[in-house]
């Protein structure tokens, strides 16, 4: 099951995230913080449920979804707002959305939504054991060789199966969950080197940290960590 939050909030985005995979660890969430990136990502990537808050820089959430519609017609649609107004919800309901939420969001309102898209998060118990050994060695040196012999797999087989199941290939979901961890430990530990985070999330290199994580997120680790931080 894949997801993308678009909100130009990230402390939105990062409550979402958490309540999220706090309830459905094994979904992938993915971050956008305008119209723009959320296009971007949707062309690359097989995205199952769109959360669009309607306040956007440039397009907003709303014009975004019948953009993402026309052109992606699987996708589902939440809306996620701070403001109720007949208008918006009006247009929503023309738009064809799942479902309709007002921030804050609480949890509770949250899960509800969620529980109706459980049926799509099922894993195979070889993959999840994989996602399971990734969650917690994405700090060490995990190749897929090493994966697939843990889950007694041959490595070309195992990656077609993670592939099919997960959505990514296993290398960039590896990376994906190493960048967004990143992401979570800059807003929970404002004090943290930027080289201190990079090791504890498995890189190597600092800079090659900075490359990736502003490939996902649009802005480097240091820009983030101030505007989630301040």
């Amino acid at each position: 099951m894949n997801i993308i939050l678009v909100d130009d909030e990230p402390l939105e985005i990062e409550q979402l995230t958490f309540l999220i995979q706090k309830h459905y660890p094994k979904w992938n969430v993915y971050h956008a913080f305008d119209a723009a990136q959320a296009l971007n990502i949707c062309e690359k990537q097989h995205i199952d449920l769109s959360f669009l808050d309607i306040h956007l820089p440039g397009k907003d959430g709303l014009e975004l979804g019948k953009l993402l519609k026309t052109k992606h017609t699987h996708m589902e649609f939440i809306i996620v707002t701070a403001f109720q107004t007949f208008e918006y919800a009006q247009t929503s309901i023309k738009l064809g959305v799942a479902d309709y939420l007002t921030k804050p969001v609480i949890e509770e309102e949250l899960v509800e939504v969620l529980n109706k898209f459980k049926h799509r998060g099922n894993y195979s118990p070889s993959i999840q054991q994989a996602l399971s050994i990734i969650h917690q060695e994405f700090k060490d040196k995990v190749t897929l060789p090493y994966l697939s012999s843990k889950i007694h797999m041959s490595p070309i087989y195992f990656s077609r199966k993670f592939m099919e199941e997960v959505g990514i290939g296993f290398s960039e979901y590896l990376n994906k969950y190493r960048i967004e961890t990143a992401a979570g430990l800059m807003a929970k530990n404002p004090n943290f080197h930027i080289s201190t985070i990079a090791e504890e999330c498995g890189f190597n290199s600092q800079h090659y940290f900075s490359q990736q994580f502003k490939k996902y997120y649009g802005k480097t680790p240091r820009e983030y960590k101030v505007e989630v931080t301040n």
